[in-house]
């Protein structure tokens, strides 16, 4: 038997560019593969809701399935530029657990009879473009443009699980575990050396995710 390993593949910058296309493409698309972890919301009654409520867990819902196309897009970007391979790791499983998120969303929006945002493409190519420039700055500014990202996301989060009916247990499940793992990834990205933003930045990334929520809430 030969154990000799052909090796790695050295990809190239066209090579990379047909793979970000090709995660658009599976991203945006409304089949995907099934999550690798179990949806939060297995185990949960689905209660009766009144059309309102119904109406809003569907609109939130959808803002957080877009911000998780908004997250695949920001991870694959830094990582076809970040330099260590540690953080290439670190950038890889970050993005395996924002897919499950995306899948989770996109499964609870279907049994809300509702869809996704028809922007969520628009997000996808914004969002790539921004991760390239973070990461071509510097591992540690990539680092702390996942780590800023990641704490208004939990923040946003959090509001959901504020504004859900607590007989929407469903959704309920969903947001709490994606806020867990939200946060998690922002202390990660701390331990790997991201680098204090400067405040107007964080202060033009709020103003970005609040004109995104509120497009994705109802388109």
């Amino acid at each position: 038997m030969n154990n000799d390993q052909a090796p790695p593949r050295d990809y190239s910058a066209v090579d990379r560019l047909i793979g970000a296309f090709d995660q658009l493409i599976r991203t945006a698309a409304p089949a995907m593969q099934p999550a690798t972890r179990p949806s939060p919301a297995e185990g949960q009654p689905e209660l009766p809701l009144m059309p309102s409520e119904r109406r809003h867990s569907a609109g939130l819902m959808r803002v957080n399935h877009t911000g998780e196309v908004c997250a695949q897009a920001l991870y694959l970007g830094q990582s076809l530029v970040a330099r260590d391979d540690q953080l290439k790791r670190f950038l890889t499983d970050a993005s395996a657990e924002e897919r499950d998120h995306l899948i989770w969303c996109a499964e609870r929006l279907a049994e809300l009879k509702s869809r996704p945002s028809i922007l969520n493409p628009a997000w996808y190519v914004g969002s790539i473009a921004i991760a390239l420039a973070a990461a071509a700055i510097s591992d540690a500014v990539s680092l702390g443009f996942v780590e800023e990202t990641e704490r208004q996301v939990c923040a946003h989060l959090e509001g959901h699980l504020t504004e859900l009916s607590a007989d929407d247990r469903r959704s309920r499940a969903i947001v709490d575990a994606m806020g867990a793992d939200e946060a998690q990834h922002a202390i990660n990205a701390r331990r790997y050396g991201a680098s204090e933003l400067p405040e107007p930045v964080k202060r033009l990334m709020g103003a970005q995710a609040r004109v995104m929520t509120t497009l994705a809430y109802w388109l």
